[in-house]
């Protein structure tokens, strides 16, 4: 049976396109601006000094790189609380699912300020109690400025929402419990059902759901702001006082980065296999 694809009408054609140019608008209008903010010198036209002298300034790089880090592992504690826990609602335990929605969406509904005021209470009242404990030195090594582990958690809290919603949708796209069943038949266990057979089928809503995280991460400001540390967001804002056109040029150059990864993914994960069009055949 042929399948049925929506195709515009004559009518609504023009609506479209209307809607496609209001949207480029409101998006390239802000960076054209930002770009001839960052290029246009009073009294010398053109320069590019904004953006030749990025990787020069003090703190770039190792602000850079601290956000890369605490990324990497956001993601890796992320997947690896969400990937088990949305299988394993497809498969054994399907009636916890509006309980686990629940508890990914609460991120969205407490305020960053309130969420930073909690772990900064909590992070003052462990060394003043526990300072006899084995746990005090626990509270310095997660508040390290080299690597604050305090960010990763925080961070893995804030990206539960994004990251369910799209582990949720790819798992929706395939039949969970049919794939492990097959693997489990052809004599696999259930571990290699789930790696060999289960995150394959899930390439692009992991790739969706590290690369929402990845975002996330790069541009929090308030969370390691008030808690005292310095990523890249922070650094862009700190630079902005004395070198305006710099931080400009830099959110810029993040952006475009930003938008080339996503491109780059949305790429990747429509890309077809060569098994998908042999059964087309």
């Amino acid at each position: 049976m042929a399948r049925l694809t929506a195709r515009p009408t004559p009518a609504t054609a023009p609506w479209r396109a209307l809607v496609l140019a209001a949207a480029a608008l409101y998006f390239l209008v802000p960076l054209a601006a930002s770009v001839v903010f960052t290029v246009d010198v009073p009294g010398r036209g053109v320069d590019l000094g904004a953006y030749t002298r990025i990787l020069d300034t003090e703190g770039f790089l190792p602000s850079l790189l601290l956000s890369l880090e605490l990324a990497a592992a956001t993601i890796a504690v992320v997947l690896l609380l969400l990937v088990p826990a949305a299988v394993a609602l497809r498969l054994t335990a399907p009636k916890l699912r509006p309980v686990v929605e629940v508890v990914c969406a609460a991120p969205l509904v407490v305020p960053p300020i309130a969420f930073v005021a909690g772990i900064g209470t909590v992070l003052k009242w462990g060394p003043e109690h526990l300072s006899r404990t084995p746990l005090f030195q626990t509270f310095v090594a997660v508040q390290n400025p080299d690597f604050p582990v305090v960010l990763v958690l925080a961070y893995a809290v804030m990206a539960l929402p994004f990251a369910y919603r799209a582990l949720d949708a790819g798992l929706r796209a395939i039949d969970v419990r049919t794939l492990v069943e097959a693997a489990r038949s052809c004599g696999a266990s259930l571990p290699q059902a789930l790696l060999r057979a289960v995150l394959p089928n899930l390439r692009g809503a992991l790739l969706s759901a590290s690369f929402l995280t990845l975002a996330l991460v790069l541009g929090e400001f308030t969370t390691a702001q008030l808690l005292g540390f310095r990523p890249f967001a922070v650094w862009i804002v700190n630079i902005s006082g004395s070198q305006a056109q710099m931080s400009v040029a830099v959110s810029v150059m993040s952006l475009l980065v930003t938008w080339l990864l996503l491109l780059v993914l949305a790429g990747f994960g429509s890309r077809r296999t060569p098994s998908s069009t042999s059964d087309r055949k």
